[in-house]
């Protein structure tokens, strides 16, 4: 059973945090993002039409481990990656974080995100869903242990590539 969060975990702690995380990745510190990750880390996009699904039996758009996420953020950053030549214009909002559960170290929180996405010669792409992360509590800040966006969209094809991090 998921115990109520203890007072040494905080909401604003959690946001400051997920907050921070946000602007690493809107203005393409990815390497710096990389340092917020556990080495067992998981980034996971599911369906639309299973968000609580298991990557293990069911198709997400993204499911990617430690390994993965290294290979994907240097792919991204390269210079030649077309996708992301010029790199796209991000800015995400996060809002109605709440603390799930604490266990132990590990504290599962969710919320909601709205990214923004300008890119030349494209119209603007919205981005619009659900988040859920574990953290894991390490000294005073969190470590993402897993990270996972559930996109609101009925169809994904109309947002065009997720070339970036969502």
């Amino acid at each position: 059973m998921n115990a109520l969060a203890p007072a040494t975990v905080t909401r604003a702690e959690v946001e400051d945090f997920l907050f921070r995380e946000a602007e690493l990745i809107d203005n393409w510190r990815l390497k710096e993002w990389e340092e917020l990750l556990t080495d067992d880390a998981c980034y996971y996009v599911p369906p639309n039409d299973d968000p609580e699904g298991s990557h293990r039996n069911t198709l997400f758009t993204i499911a990617d481990d430690r390994e993965r996420i290294r290979q994907r953020v240097i792919r991204v950053m390269d210079p030649n990656c077309h996708a992301e030549a010029p790199k796209s214009h991000l800015s995400r909002i996060i809002g109605n974080v709440r603390i799930v559960s604490v266990e132990g170290d590990l504290v599962t929180v969710a919320g909601n995100f709205i990214l923004h996405r300008y890119r030349r010669y494209e119209r603007m792409g919205e981005y619009v869903g659900n988040l859920r992360y574990i953290l894991k509590r390490v000294g005073g800040s969190f470590l993402i242990k897993e990270r996972r966006m559930i996109l609101k969209s009925h169809e994904l094809g109309s947002l065009g590539s997720v070339s970036f991090i969502l």
